[in-house]
């Protein structure tokens, strides 16, 4: 239950403020996909094109915030959208920092990412969806979890007993089928510029 007695203490250093300094604006681009799909190995190369660029970033992982923030969280429907509501919260602080984030979750249900969305101003939320089919993530299988998912290992596994509602109508899709590292990182750098979230 939300406490009615806490307040949102305002500062007076604004995000207008920070992203001037930073010259680059703030915002999320959200990687959602199937495990296995491409999101965290993009994520980190786009990051370090964004570094050598001089725009300041910040990079949340699925796996990196289960070891501290939501380390108390399984992966349950509840435990899921939970995860996602933190996650959540923290990119807005970043944000509301100046900072361009990049968060790479799964985060399979559309209402869960449309909640995240509704956080965020207009423009600051850029959902990516990292696409690639099941048989192309089980062949990876980077982390070998689709072997142990079919061997009943792990329960509720994206993809093979727990559902992935694609989205809707995300700002980019990135096909890892047919586009590579490279091209994925160029394609959202050019979207990035051209929609003047960096400065060139």
């Amino acid at each position: 239950m939300k406490e009615k007695h806490v307040t949102w203490h305002e500062g007076n250093v604004t995000k207008q403020d920070r992203e001037k300094m930073k010259l680059h604006k703030g915002a999320v681009l959200w990687f959602t996909g199937l495990s296995g799909s491409g999101k965290s190995t993009i994520s980190v190369e786009l990051e370090n094109a964004l570094h050598a660029a001089g725009v300041h970033t910040y990079r949340l992982d699925g796996d990196n915030v289960r070891h501290g923030l939501n380390a108390d969280l399984g992966f349950s429907d509840a435990d899921r959208i939970e995860n996602m509501r933190r996650i959540g919260e923290v990119s807005r602080l970043f944000v509301d920092a100046g900072i361009m984030t990049l968060a790479a979750f799964i985060s399979p249900f559309q209402q869960e990412r449309d909640k995240i969305r509704g956080l965020f101003n207009d423009k600051e939320f850029i959902e990516i969806h990292v696409k690639a089919s099941v048989e192309a993530c089980e062949i990876r299988d980077p982390k070998g979890l689709y072997a142990k998912a079919r061997k009943g290992e792990i329960r509720q596994f994206t993809g093979i007993d727990a559902p992935y509602e694609a989205p809707i109508s995300p700002e980019l899709t990135i096909d890892t089928e047919k586009e590579s590292i490279e091209e994925a990182v160029q394609s959202i750098k050019t979207f990035l510029v051209k929609n003047g979230y960096l400065i060139v």
